[in-house]
Protein backbone atom coordinates (compact mmCIF):
# COMPACT_ATOMS: atom_id res chain seq x y z
CA UNK A 1 0.00 0.00 0.00
CA UNK A 2 3.20 2.17 0.17
CA UNK A 3 2.33 3.27 -3.36
CA UNK A 4 -1.41 5.08 -2.31
CA UNK A 5 0.32 6.08 0.72
CA UNK A 6 2.58 8.87 -1.35
CA UNK A 7 -0.46 10.78 -2.68
CA UNK A 8 -3.10 13.09 -0.76
CA UNK A 9 -6.14 11.70 -2.74
CA UNK A 10 -8.92 13.71 -1.73
CA UNK A 11 -9.02 16.81 0.24
CA UNK A 12 -9.51 16.53 4.34
CA UNK A 13 -13.16 17.49 4.28
CA UNK A 14 -13.90 14.39 2.08
CA UNK A 15 -10.79 12.77 3.19
CA UNK A 16 -11.86 12.26 7.17
CA UNK A 17 -15.29 11.06 6.31
CA UNK A 18 -14.18 8.83 3.30
CA UNK A 19 -15.64 5.45 5.09
CA UNK A 20 -19.03 6.81 5.35
CA UNK A 21 -19.26 8.75 1.91
CA UNK A 22 -17.93 5.62 -0.10
CA UNK A 23 -21.27 3.81 1.07
CA UNK A 24 -23.91 7.01 1.50
CA UNK A 25 -22.96 8.28 -1.65
CA UNK A 26 -24.86 5.71 -4.11
CA UNK A 27 -27.60 5.19 -1.66
CA UNK A 28 -28.39 8.81 -1.91
CA UNK A 29 -27.79 8.67 -5.49
CA UNK A 30 -30.18 5.86 -6.20
CA UNK A 31 -32.97 7.95 -4.46
CA UNK A 32 -32.25 10.68 -7.15
CA UNK A 33 -31.40 8.35 -10.29
CA UNK A 34 -35.02 6.87 -9.97
CA UNK A 35 -36.39 10.29 -10.16
CA UNK A 36 -34.62 10.67 -13.69
CA UNK A 37 -36.23 12.12 -16.19
CA UNK A 38 -34.67 9.72 -18.53
CA UNK A 39 -32.16 6.71 -18.99
CA UNK A 40 -29.26 9.17 -20.53
CA UNK A 41 -29.80 11.45 -17.67
CA UNK A 42 -29.41 8.46 -15.35
CA UNK A 43 -26.44 7.11 -17.23
CA UNK A 44 -24.54 10.33 -16.36
CA UNK A 45 -25.59 10.19 -12.30
CA UNK A 46 -25.05 6.70 -12.23
CA UNK A 47 -21.15 7.16 -14.25
CA UNK A 48 -20.62 9.77 -11.19
CA UNK A 49 -21.40 8.65 -8.44
CA UNK A 50 -19.55 5.17 -9.20
CA UNK A 51 -16.72 7.79 -10.12
CA UNK A 52 -16.95 9.29 -6.55
CA UNK A 53 -17.02 6.06 -4.93
CA UNK A 54 -13.65 4.96 -6.82
CA UNK A 55 -12.14 8.34 -5.76
CA UNK A 56 -13.05 7.49 -2.03
CA UNK A 57 -11.39 4.36 -2.28
CA UNK A 58 -8.16 5.58 -3.13
CA UNK A 59 -8.36 7.72 -0.46
CA UNK A 60 -8.96 5.23 1.88
CA UNK A 61 -5.82 3.12 0.13
CA UNK A 62 -3.80 5.98 0.99
CA UNK A 63 -5.17 6.97 4.56
CA UNK A 64 -4.20 3.14 4.96
CA UNK A 65 -0.94 2.83 3.25
CA UNK A 66 0.30 5.36 5.90
CA UNK A 67 -1.65 4.16 9.06
CA UNK A 68 -2.32 0.35 8.66
CA UNK A 69 -6.10 0.88 9.86
CA UNK A 70 -8.80 3.39 8.87
CA UNK A 71 -11.80 3.22 11.84
CA UNK A 72 -14.94 5.38 11.36
CA UNK A 73 -17.50 5.44 14.32
CA UNK A 74 -20.57 6.33 12.99
CA UNK A 75 -23.11 8.59 14.91
CA UNK A 76 -19.89 8.93 17.36
CA UNK A 77 -20.89 5.61 18.81
CA UNK A 78 -16.92 4.19 19.61
CA UNK A 79 -16.66 1.08 18.73
CA UNK A 80 -17.46 -2.08 20.06
CA UNK A 81 -20.78 -0.34 21.52
CA UNK A 82 -21.77 1.45 18.09
CA UNK A 83 -21.28 0.59 14.46
CA UNK A 84 -17.65 1.02 13.06
CA UNK A 85 -16.23 0.91 9.50
CA UNK A 86 -13.36 -0.13 9.43
CA UNK A 87 -10.85 -0.96 6.61
CA UNK A 88 -7.19 -2.11 6.45
CA UNK A 89 -5.02 -3.48 3.32
CA UNK A 90 -7.45 -6.90 2.86
CA UNK A 91 -10.70 -4.53 2.28
CA UNK A 92 -8.81 -1.74 1.11
CA UNK A 93 -7.96 -3.80 -2.28
CA UNK A 94 -11.36 -5.09 -2.85
CA UNK A 95 -12.90 -1.50 -2.13
CA UNK A 96 -10.41 -0.54 -5.21
CA UNK A 97 -11.63 -3.35 -7.15
CA UNK A 98 -15.08 -2.89 -6.82
CA UNK A 99 -14.60 0.93 -7.85
CA UNK A 100 -12.71 0.16 -10.51
CA UNK A 101 -15.34 -1.91 -11.91
CA UNK A 102 -18.08 0.17 -11.06
CA UNK A 103 -16.69 2.88 -13.44
CA UNK A 104 -15.86 0.44 -16.20
CA UNK A 105 -18.75 -1.26 -16.34
CA UNK A 106 -20.90 1.98 -15.66
CA UNK A 107 -19.12 3.44 -19.42
CA UNK A 108 -20.01 0.02 -20.95
CA UNK A 109 -23.29 0.23 -19.87
CA UNK A 110 -24.70 2.67 -22.05
CA UNK A 111 -24.97 1.15 -25.42
CA UNK A 112 -25.61 -2.35 -23.41
CA UNK A 113 -28.95 -1.20 -21.00
CA UNK A 114 -30.41 1.11 -24.04
CA UNK A 115 -30.25 -2.29 -26.25
CA UNK A 116 -31.53 -5.07 -23.49
CA UNK A 117 -34.07 -2.38 -20.78
CA UNK A 118 -37.26 -0.84 -21.86
CA UNK A 119 -36.84 2.88 -22.12
CA UNK A 120 -39.03 3.16 -18.84
CA UNK A 121 -37.34 0.99 -16.58
CA UNK A 122 -33.49 2.16 -17.15
CA UNK A 123 -33.72 4.91 -14.37
CA UNK A 124 -34.78 2.25 -11.58
CA UNK A 125 -32.61 -0.07 -13.08
CA UNK A 126 -29.90 2.66 -12.95
CA UNK A 127 -31.07 3.32 -9.46
CA UNK A 128 -30.94 -0.67 -8.63
CA UNK A 129 -27.65 -0.85 -9.69
CA UNK A 130 -26.16 1.94 -6.86
CA UNK A 131 -27.56 0.41 -4.28
CA UNK A 132 -26.35 -2.96 -5.20
CA UNK A 133 -22.59 -0.92 -5.27
CA UNK A 134 -23.80 0.42 -1.47
CA UNK A 135 -24.17 -3.14 -0.31
CA UNK A 136 -21.29 -4.59 -1.95
CA UNK A 137 -18.89 -1.75 -0.79
CA UNK A 138 -21.01 -1.55 2.88
CA UNK A 139 -20.37 -5.54 3.34
CA UNK A 140 -16.28 -5.00 2.42
CA UNK A 141 -15.83 -1.72 4.83
CA UNK A 142 -18.21 -2.77 7.97
CA UNK A 143 -16.55 -4.00 10.94
CA UNK A 144 -20.04 -5.08 12.43
CA UNK A 145 -20.94 -8.66 11.71
CA UNK A 146 -24.57 -7.65 11.72
CA UNK A 147 -23.94 -4.74 9.56
CA UNK A 148 -22.12 -6.89 7.19
CA UNK A 149 -25.62 -9.24 6.88
CA UNK A 150 -27.58 -6.28 6.85
CA UNK A 151 -25.35 -4.75 3.39
CA UNK A 152 -25.58 -8.43 2.32
CA UNK A 153 -29.09 -8.04 1.79
CA UNK A 154 -29.00 -4.43 0.48
CA UNK A 155 -27.11 -5.63 -2.34
CA UNK A 156 -28.77 -9.44 -3.18
CA UNK A 157 -32.32 -8.17 -3.67
CA UNK A 158 -31.02 -5.23 -5.84
CA UNK A 159 -29.27 -8.41 -8.03
CA UNK A 160 -32.16 -10.34 -8.08
CA UNK A 161 -33.93 -7.07 -9.78
CA UNK A 162 -31.09 -6.29 -11.73
CA UNK A 163 -30.79 -10.52 -13.22
CA UNK A 164 -34.56 -10.50 -13.77
CA UNK A 165 -34.99 -7.33 -15.88
CA UNK A 166 -33.27 -9.32 -18.47
CA UNK A 167 -36.35 -10.98 -19.46
CA UNK A 168 -36.76 -8.58 -22.26
CA UNK A 169 -33.82 -10.17 -23.39
CA UNK A 170 -34.46 -13.57 -22.44
CA UNK A 171 -37.61 -15.36 -20.50
CA UNK A 172 -34.73 -17.47 -18.34
CA UNK A 173 -33.84 -14.60 -16.67
CA UNK A 174 -36.81 -14.80 -14.80
CA UNK A 175 -36.40 -18.37 -13.29
CA UNK A 176 -32.75 -17.61 -13.07
CA UNK A 177 -33.59 -14.78 -10.74
CA UNK A 178 -35.80 -16.94 -8.61
CA UNK A 179 -33.89 -19.71 -7.86
CA UNK A 180 -30.98 -17.09 -7.30
CA UNK A 181 -33.29 -15.21 -4.94
CA UNK A 182 -34.51 -18.75 -2.94
CA UNK A 183 -30.65 -19.83 -2.67
CA UNK A 184 -29.43 -16.24 -1.64
CA UNK A 185 -32.29 -16.23 0.67
CA UNK A 186 -30.62 -19.42 2.54
CA UNK A 187 -27.23 -18.29 2.51
CA UNK A 188 -28.16 -15.18 4.28
CA UNK A 189 -30.47 -16.71 6.92
CA UNK A 190 -27.64 -19.32 7.67
CA UNK A 191 -25.16 -16.57 7.72
CA UNK A 192 -27.54 -14.22 9.96
CA UNK A 193 -28.03 -17.09 12.35
CA UNK A 194 -24.35 -17.88 12.45
CA UNK A 195 -23.81 -13.90 14.00
CA UNK A 196 -26.22 -14.79 16.43
CA UNK A 197 -24.63 -17.70 17.83
CA UNK A 198 -21.73 -15.39 18.04
CA UNK A 199 -23.63 -13.29 19.42
CA UNK A 200 -25.20 -15.38 22.43
CA UNK A 201 -21.62 -16.62 23.02
CA UNK A 202 -19.64 -13.16 23.00
CA UNK A 203 -22.37 -10.39 23.80
CA UNK A 204 -21.16 -8.10 20.92
CA UNK A 205 -21.25 -8.09 17.28
CA UNK A 206 -18.37 -5.41 16.43
CA UNK A 207 -15.83 -8.35 14.45
CA UNK A 208 -12.77 -7.18 15.79
CA UNK A 209 -14.25 -7.29 19.53
CA UNK A 210 -15.59 -11.01 18.55
CA UNK A 211 -12.29 -12.08 17.61
CA UNK A 212 -10.81 -10.81 21.04
CA UNK A 213 -13.61 -12.39 22.72
CA UNK A 214 -12.75 -15.73 21.14
CA UNK A 215 -9.12 -15.73 21.79
CA UNK A 216 -9.75 -15.80 25.70
CA UNK A 217 -12.83 -18.27 25.80
CA UNK A 218 -12.74 -21.98 26.11
CA UNK A 219 -13.94 -24.07 23.58
CA UNK A 220 -17.34 -23.22 23.18
CA UNK A 221 -20.18 -24.81 20.88
CA UNK A 222 -21.93 -22.42 19.89
CA UNK A 223 -18.90 -20.61 18.31
CA UNK A 224 -18.47 -23.35 16.60
CA UNK A 225 -22.06 -23.92 15.50
CA UNK A 226 -21.84 -20.35 14.59
CA UNK A 227 -18.65 -20.64 12.57
CA UNK A 228 -20.58 -23.32 10.66
CA UNK A 229 -23.68 -21.42 9.79
CA UNK A 230 -21.57 -18.33 8.79
CA UNK A 231 -19.06 -20.40 6.49
CA UNK A 232 -21.83 -21.95 4.57
CA UNK A 233 -24.06 -18.86 4.35
CA UNK A 234 -21.19 -16.96 2.97
CA UNK A 235 -19.63 -19.56 0.78
CA UNK A 236 -23.33 -19.72 -0.91
CA UNK A 237 -23.00 -16.37 -1.63
CA UNK A 238 -19.09 -16.78 -2.95
CA UNK A 239 -20.81 -19.61 -5.24
CA UNK A 240 -18.53 -21.83 -3.34
CA UNK A 241 -18.94 -25.81 -4.81
CA UNK A 242 -21.13 -27.18 -4.94
CA UNK A 243 -23.45 -23.94 -3.36
CA UNK A 244 -23.16 -22.54 -6.55
CA UNK A 245 -26.29 -23.59 -8.21
CA UNK A 246 -27.39 -20.12 -8.40
CA UNK A 247 -24.97 -18.60 -10.42
CA UNK A 248 -24.93 -20.54 -14.45
CA UNK A 249 -28.18 -18.86 -14.69
CA UNK A 250 -27.67 -16.08 -13.16
CA UNK A 251 -24.97 -14.68 -15.49
CA UNK A 252 -26.22 -16.26 -18.39
CA UNK A 253 -29.24 -14.75 -18.40
CA UNK A 254 -29.03 -11.18 -16.76
CA UNK A 255 -28.46 -8.55 -18.92
CA UNK A 256 -24.91 -7.90 -19.76
CA UNK A 257 -24.13 -4.81 -18.03
CA UNK A 258 -25.26 -6.93 -14.97
CA UNK A 259 -23.27 -9.65 -15.77
CA UNK A 260 -20.14 -7.76 -16.65
CA UNK A 261 -20.36 -6.11 -12.87
CA UNK A 262 -21.44 -9.22 -10.98
CA UNK A 263 -18.67 -11.99 -12.47
CA UNK A 264 -16.33 -9.23 -11.06
CA UNK A 265 -17.10 -7.92 -8.01
CA UNK A 266 -19.97 -9.57 -6.08
CA UNK A 267 -18.73 -12.95 -5.36
CA UNK A 268 -15.63 -11.20 -5.09
CA UNK A 269 -17.18 -9.27 -2.17
CA UNK A 270 -18.31 -12.49 -0.49
CA UNK A 271 -15.50 -14.47 -1.08
CA UNK A 272 -13.46 -11.57 0.74
CA UNK A 273 -16.22 -11.32 3.92
CA UNK A 274 -15.39 -15.39 4.54
CA UNK A 275 -11.79 -14.65 4.39
CA UNK A 276 -12.27 -11.88 7.01
CA UNK A 277 -14.12 -14.78 9.39
CA UNK A 278 -11.76 -17.35 8.68
CA UNK A 279 -8.48 -14.86 9.18
CA UNK A 280 -9.34 -11.95 10.88
CA UNK A 281 -12.32 -13.14 13.30
CA UNK A 282 -11.55 -16.97 13.74
CA UNK A 283 -8.02 -16.78 13.78
CA UNK A 284 -6.92 -20.66 12.94
CA UNK A 285 -3.48 -19.89 15.26
CA UNK A 286 -5.70 -19.48 17.81
CA UNK A 287 -8.99 -21.49 16.77
CA UNK A 288 -8.48 -25.24 15.65
CA UNK A 289 -11.78 -25.60 14.84
CA UNK A 290 -11.16 -22.68 11.41
CA UNK A 291 -7.59 -24.86 10.20
CA UNK A 292 -9.11 -27.79 10.47
CA UNK A 293 -12.17 -26.95 8.31
CA UNK A 294 -9.25 -25.13 5.94
CA UNK A 295 -7.73 -28.65 5.33
CA UNK A 296 -9.98 -31.00 5.37
CA UNK A 297 -13.20 -29.03 3.97
CA UNK A 298 -12.68 -26.11 2.12
CA UNK A 299 -8.97 -27.27 0.57
CA UNK A 300 -11.05 -30.69 -1.07
CA UNK A 301 -14.03 -28.88 -2.28
CA UNK A 302 -11.62 -26.36 -3.60
CA UNK A 303 -9.77 -29.17 -5.84
CA UNK A 304 -13.06 -30.70 -6.84
CA UNK A 305 -14.46 -27.36 -7.69
CA UNK A 306 -11.68 -26.47 -10.07
CA UNK A 307 -11.19 -30.17 -11.87
CA UNK A 308 -15.50 -30.81 -11.90
CA UNK A 309 -16.65 -27.23 -13.17
CA UNK A 310 -13.99 -26.87 -15.63
CA UNK A 311 -15.10 -30.20 -17.24
CA UNK A 312 -18.59 -28.48 -16.81
CA UNK A 313 -17.96 -25.62 -18.79
CA UNK A 314 -15.64 -27.71 -21.54
CA UNK A 315 -18.73 -29.29 -22.40
CA UNK A 316 -21.23 -26.01 -22.45
CA UNK A 317 -22.58 -24.35 -25.93
CA UNK A 318 -23.68 -21.65 -24.46
CA UNK A 319 -20.67 -19.29 -23.88
CA UNK A 320 -22.06 -17.12 -21.58
CA UNK A 321 -22.23 -20.38 -19.29
CA UNK A 322 -18.66 -21.37 -20.15
CA UNK A 323 -17.78 -18.84 -18.27
CA UNK A 324 -19.98 -19.18 -15.19
CA UNK A 325 -18.46 -22.52 -14.57
CA UNK A 326 -15.45 -21.13 -15.44
CA UNK A 327 -16.27 -18.73 -12.64
CA UNK A 328 -17.04 -21.84 -10.35
CA UNK A 329 -13.81 -23.11 -10.61
CA UNK A 330 -11.87 -19.47 -10.39
CA UNK A 331 -13.78 -19.53 -7.02
CA UNK A 332 -12.07 -22.87 -6.64
CA UNK A 333 -8.52 -21.29 -7.25
CA UNK A 334 -8.64 -18.69 -4.82
CA UNK A 335 -10.33 -21.26 -2.15
CA UNK A 336 -7.31 -23.45 -2.79
CA UNK A 337 -4.95 -20.36 -1.87
CA UNK A 338 -6.33 -19.68 1.26
CA UNK A 339 -7.21 -23.17 2.64
CA UNK A 340 -3.32 -23.88 3.16
CA UNK A 341 -3.83 -21.33 5.80
CA UNK A 342 -0.55 -19.10 5.04
CA UNK A 343 0.16 -15.59 4.57
CA UNK A 344 1.93 -17.10 1.11
CA UNK A 345 -1.40 -19.28 0.17
CA UNK A 346 -4.06 -16.25 1.24
CA UNK A 347 -1.37 -13.79 -0.66
CA UNK A 348 -1.65 -15.99 -3.54
CA UNK A 349 -5.54 -16.28 -3.07
CA UNK A 350 -6.39 -12.69 -3.01
CA UNK A 351 -4.45 -12.16 -6.06
CA UNK A 352 -6.06 -14.47 -8.48
CA UNK A 353 -9.35 -12.84 -7.16
CA UNK A 354 -8.31 -9.49 -8.62
CA UNK A 355 -7.02 -11.30 -11.66
CA UNK A 356 -10.06 -13.38 -12.06
CA UNK A 357 -11.74 -10.03 -11.90
CA UNK A 358 -9.89 -8.52 -14.94
CA UNK A 359 -10.36 -11.23 -16.72
CA UNK A 360 -13.85 -12.11 -16.35
CA UNK A 361 -15.13 -8.77 -16.59
CA UNK A 362 -13.73 -8.33 -19.55
CA UNK A 363 -14.38 -11.75 -21.32
CA UNK A 364 -18.26 -10.81 -20.42
CA UNK A 365 -17.59 -7.74 -21.92
CA UNK A 366 -16.54 -8.65 -25.11
CA UNK A 367 -19.26 -11.03 -25.27
CA UNK A 368 -21.83 -8.46 -24.66
CA UNK A 369 -20.54 -6.40 -26.77
CA UNK A 370 -20.40 -8.74 -30.05
CA UNK A 371 -24.27 -9.36 -29.03
CA UNK A 372 -25.17 -5.60 -28.71
CA UNK A 373 -26.94 -5.86 -32.39
CA UNK A 374 -28.19 -9.16 -32.12
CA UNK A 375 -28.50 -12.13 -30.16
CA UNK A 376 -25.02 -14.28 -30.20
CA UNK A 377 -24.69 -16.27 -26.91
CA UNK A 378 -23.91 -20.01 -28.60
CA UNK A 379 -20.73 -20.98 -29.41
CA UNK A 380 -22.24 -21.57 -33.50
CA UNK A 381 -23.70 -17.83 -32.88
CA UNK A 382 -19.79 -16.30 -32.95
CA UNK A 383 -18.60 -18.69 -36.23
CA UNK A 384 -16.47 -15.47 -38.00
CA UNK A 385 -16.99 -12.95 -35.45
CA UNK A 386 -13.21 -12.77 -34.85
CA UNK A 387 -13.23 -11.18 -38.83
CA UNK A 388 -16.46 -9.07 -38.35
CA UNK A 389 -15.37 -8.02 -35.02
CA UNK A 390 -11.75 -8.03 -34.58
CA UNK A 391 -10.92 -5.52 -31.83
CA UNK A 392 -13.56 -7.26 -29.67
CA UNK A 393 -12.56 -10.52 -30.44
CA UNK A 394 -8.95 -9.91 -29.67
CA UNK A 395 -10.17 -8.34 -26.43
CA UNK A 396 -11.86 -11.68 -25.32
CA UNK A 397 -8.66 -13.88 -27.06
CA UNK A 398 -6.23 -11.48 -24.30
CA UNK A 399 -8.28 -12.01 -21.43
CA UNK A 400 -9.32 -15.86 -22.32
CA UNK A 401 -5.25 -16.26 -22.42
CA UNK A 402 -5.09 -14.56 -19.04
CA UNK A 403 -7.80 -17.33 -18.19
CA UNK A 404 -5.45 -20.21 -19.15
CA UNK A 405 -2.49 -19.10 -17.48
CA UNK A 406 -0.69 -18.20 -20.19
CA UNK A 407 2.83 -16.64 -20.01
CA UNK A 408 3.05 -12.56 -20.04
CA UNK A 409 -0.39 -12.48 -19.15
CA UNK A 410 -2.05 -11.81 -15.09
CA UNK A 411 -3.33 -15.17 -14.98
CA UNK A 412 -0.33 -16.46 -15.44
CA UNK A 413 1.57 -15.04 -12.61
CA UNK A 414 -1.22 -15.46 -10.33
CA UNK A 415 -1.87 -19.74 -10.79
CA UNK A 416 2.41 -19.40 -10.47
CA UNK A 417 1.90 -18.15 -7.18
CA UNK A 418 -0.59 -20.85 -6.22
CA UNK A 419 1.75 -23.44 -7.44
CA UNK A 420 4.02 -21.72 -5.18
CA UNK A 421 1.83 -21.57 -1.86
CA UNK A 422 1.11 -25.73 -2.65
CA UNK A 423 4.56 -26.68 -2.93
CA UNK A 424 5.16 -24.87 0.24
CA UNK A 425 2.61 -27.06 2.32
CA UNK A 426 3.41 -30.19 0.31
CA UNK A 427 -0.07 -30.33 -1.20
CA UNK A 428 1.44 -31.69 -4.38
CA UNK A 429 -2.24 -32.85 -5.41
CA UNK A 430 -2.73 -29.30 -5.90
CA UNK A 431 -0.40 -29.02 -7.99
CA UNK A 432 -1.43 -31.83 -10.62
CA UNK A 433 -5.28 -30.11 -9.68
CA UNK A 434 -4.10 -26.53 -11.32
CA UNK A 435 -2.12 -28.70 -14.11
CA UNK A 436 -5.22 -30.32 -15.32
CA UNK A 437 -7.56 -27.63 -15.08
CA UNK A 438 -5.15 -25.10 -17.32
CA UNK A 439 -5.52 -27.75 -19.85
CA UNK A 440 -9.40 -27.80 -19.31
CA UNK A 441 -9.22 -23.95 -19.71
CA UNK A 442 -7.58 -24.38 -22.57
CA UNK A 443 -10.01 -26.19 -24.35
CA UNK A 444 -13.23 -24.20 -23.56
CA UNK A 445 -11.45 -21.11 -24.03
CA UNK A 446 -9.92 -22.43 -27.44
CA UNK A 447 -13.65 -23.73 -28.31
CA UNK A 448 -14.74 -20.35 -28.09
CA UNK A 449 -11.65 -18.66 -29.98
CA UNK A 450 -11.61 -21.30 -33.01
CA UNK A 451 -14.99 -20.07 -33.41
CA UNK A 452 -14.19 -16.77 -33.68
CA UNK A 453 -11.11 -16.64 -35.93
CA UNK A 454 -10.81 -20.20 -37.44
CA UNK A 455 -14.62 -20.64 -38.65
CA UNK A 456 -16.45 -18.84 -41.57
CA UNK A 457 -19.82 -17.19 -41.02
CA UNK A 458 -22.54 -18.65 -42.04
CA UNK A 459 -25.14 -17.23 -44.03
CA UNK A 460 -28.18 -15.92 -42.17
CA UNK A 461 -25.86 -16.08 -38.91
CA UNK A 462 -26.08 -13.41 -36.56
CA UNK A 463 -25.45 -9.61 -37.41
CA UNK A 464 -22.25 -9.27 -35.10
CA UNK A 465 -20.32 -5.68 -35.87
CA UNK A 466 -17.70 -3.97 -34.04
CA UNK A 467 -18.92 -2.42 -30.79
CA UNK A 468 -18.97 1.08 -30.22
CA UNK A 469 -16.05 2.96 -28.22
CA UNK A 470 -17.67 3.12 -24.91
CA UNK A 471 -17.27 -0.45 -25.13
CA UNK A 472 -14.01 -0.63 -26.99
CA UNK A 473 -12.98 1.67 -24.31
CA UNK A 474 -13.49 -0.43 -21.08
CA UNK A 475 -12.63 -3.39 -22.85
CA UNK A 476 -9.54 -2.64 -24.05
CA UNK A 477 -8.33 -1.03 -20.79
CA UNK A 478 -8.93 -4.59 -18.87
CA UNK A 479 -7.01 -6.28 -21.48
CA UNK A 480 -4.76 -3.80 -20.91
CA UNK A 481 -4.44 -4.33 -17.56
CA UNK A 482 -4.54 -8.36 -18.30
CA UNK A 483 -1.39 -8.18 -20.45
CA UNK A 484 0.41 -5.06 -17.82
CA UNK A 485 -0.08 -6.89 -14.81
CA UNK A 486 1.68 -10.39 -16.55
CA UNK A 487 4.58 -8.40 -16.94
CA UNK A 488 4.51 -5.78 -14.04
CA UNK A 489 2.44 -7.60 -11.25
CA UNK A 490 3.80 -4.77 -8.52
CA UNK A 491 0.66 -3.17 -8.04
CA UNK A 492 -1.88 -6.41 -7.66
CA UNK A 493 0.56 -8.50 -6.02
CA UNK A 494 1.49 -5.65 -3.67
CA UNK A 495 -1.53 -5.00 -2.59
CA UNK A 496 -2.54 -8.90 -2.21
CA UNK A 497 1.06 -9.37 -0.30
CA UNK A 498 -0.07 -5.99 1.88
CA UNK A 499 -3.62 -7.44 2.66
CA UNK A 500 -2.40 -11.21 3.30
CA UNK A 501 0.72 -9.24 5.97
CA UNK A 502 -2.41 -7.11 7.50
CA UNK A 503 -4.33 -10.32 8.31
CA UNK A 504 -1.49 -12.18 9.35
CA UNK A 505 0.07 -9.43 12.13
CA UNK A 506 -3.40 -8.61 13.79
CA UNK A 507 -3.97 -4.93 12.12
CA UNK A 508 -7.80 -5.65 12.06
CA UNK A 509 -7.86 -6.45 16.05
CA UNK A 510 -9.76 -4.60 18.28
CA UNK A 511 -7.01 -2.06 20.16
CA UNK A 512 -6.89 -3.10 23.94
CA UNK A 513 -7.59 -6.43 25.20
CA UNK A 514 -10.42 -8.64 25.74
CA UNK A 515 -12.87 -7.60 28.37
Amino acid sequence: MSWFAEYLWAPAALADHAAALIVAAPLIAAAAVAMAPNGRFAWVMTLATAGFCFWMALSLAGDIGRDGLVSYALGGWAPPMGIEFRADALNAMILLLIGMIAVLACIFSLPAVEREVRAEKRPLFYSAFLICLAGLLGMTITGDAFNLFVFLEISSISTYVLVALGASRDRRALPSAFNYLIMGTIGATFFVIGVGFLYAATGTLNMADIAARIAVMEENRAVHAGFAFIVVGLGLKAAMYPLHQWLPGAYAYAPSFVTVFLSATATKAAFYALVRFLFSVFNPQTFPFAETLLVWVLAPLAGIAIVACSFQAAFQTDVRRILAYSSVAQVGYMLLGVATGTALGLSAGMFHLLNHSLMKGALFMAIGGAALYAPCSKLTDLAGAGKKAPWTMSAFAVAGLSLIGFPLTAGFLSKWRLLEASLDVGWMWAVAIIGLASVLAAIYVGRVLEAAFFREAPEGGPDIREAPLLVLAPLWTLAIMNIWFGIDSSLPLGLAQAGADAVFSGVYALTGSAP
